[in-house]
Parts: C-alpha cells; structure tokens; sequence
C-alpha cells in the first residue's frame, strides 16, 4: 500500500492539483482585495456614499450582552461580486486553454 502511495503522490496530477489550490488560494486574496478595496468603495460612492459591507436588515437589536440579529446582505452582495469575477476568469482560462488545445490539435493534423 505505501509503494501504491509514493506512485499516486509522484503522479503529475497531484502535484499539477497541489500547485491549483496554491494559486486558487492566492487567486481568491487577490479577489476579495479587489471587491473590499477597490469595487466596494466604488459602489458605496454610487449609492450615496454608504459603507457596502455594513448594509444590513436588523431583525432584532442587540441587547446587554446579547448580539443583534441580522441579514447582511451588504456581505453577500460582497461574496458575490467575488464570486463572479472567480467565475470570469476561470471561464477565461479553460477558453483559452480550449483554444490551445484545439489550435495545438490542428498542427498534429
């Protein structure tokens, strides 16, 4: 079982997957810079100069020690954002790499 091991973990896909989650890691920081710190400031200025993130419906006030209970969806509309410029760019990505692989396809012919 362990020689099974060594040839799954020294297989390119494993390596190829463990540089993907690197990057999709660093990707998604880089992300989340852009819609805290770019887009957001942006789209508060557009709606009146209002904090996005702190867009929310209070349900119930907080209370002594008690937190308030609400629906932020200042935050959701943040996750968003983030995850359609996630989605964008992967898009971009497997396009391109369809591209290559078909233009690659056509000089083997």
């Amino acid at each position: 079982m362990l020689q099974e091991f060594k040839i799954f973990i020294a297989k390119g896909n494993v390596l190829d997957l463990a540089v993907g989650v690197v990057i999709g890691a660093s990707f998604g920081k880089i992300t989340t810079s852009l819609v805290e710190d770019i887009i957001n400031p942006v789209l508060g200025l557009l709606i009146g100069g209002v904090d996005f993130t702190q867009l929310k419906i209070v349900l119930k006030e907080a209370v002594g020690e008690t937190p308030e209970v609400a629906i932020k969806y200042g935050n959701f509309i943040q996750v968003l954002i983030q995850f359609i410029i996630i989605a964008w760019v992967i898009f971009m990505v497997v396009k391109l790499a369809n591209r290559l692989r078909f233009s690659e396809s056509l000089k083997k012919e």
